[in-house]
């Protein structure tokens, strides 16, 4: 049987356990330190836990992307994403990301992209961000850099490069 899991919105008394979960589950503390400085850098940001049974054992960050030539576009960047090792494989990260999406909704964003595993994504609708000619300005696999178009034709006649907050350099 599952446990109950909670999706909610961060606060900042989740600060502490928000940096541990990403700490564990990826190699270097890069990315518990990305989330810790885009708190504080970009907005609008979603930030969202996961708790079963009051302790936070899953996070997912979304932060604003730029879209080159098309500075008006609103467009949100999912990363990273994290679910505690005991914890994978029970939904969480797709309830994570089911909520992150319905938030980005809610705040009129056009468009989600992701660099992320091409056997994940596609699930919730991402399809490679190359279908409408966008590319990433980092070097990465086609297939890995995908695109969620919130509301249908929210990109129609637009392509170019999309580049990430200048604080993902750092990882």
């Amino acid at each position: 049987m599952r446990n109950t899991i909670r999706i909610r919105t961060e606060e900042e008394k989740d600060w502490m356990n928000v940096h541990k979960v990403n700490a564990h589950v990826f190699e270097t503390p890069g990315e518990a330190d990305l989330v810790d400085m885009l708190r504080k850098q970009a907005q609008p940001i979603v930030s969202l836990v996961a708790e079963v049974d009051g302790a936070i054992v899953g996070h997912i960050l979304f932060s604003p992307v730029s879209l080159q030539g098309h500075p008006d576009m609103k467009i949100m960047g999912l990363a990273p994403m994290a679910v505690v090792p005991g914890h994978q494989g029970m939904g969480i990260g797709s309830d994570l990301v089911r909520a992150g999406l319905e938030q980005c909704r809610q705040l009129d964003v056009g468009a989600v992209v992701v660099l992320g595993h091409p056997e994940y994504y596609p699930r919730f609708g991402f399809t490679s961000a190359k279908q409408f000619d966008i590319i990433c300005e980092y070097d990465v696999p086609e297939d890995v850099f995908m695109l969620l178009e919130l509301f249908s034709g929210s990109l129609q006649g637009a392509s170019g490069k999309i580049e990430y907050h200048p604080l993902f350099q750092n990882v």
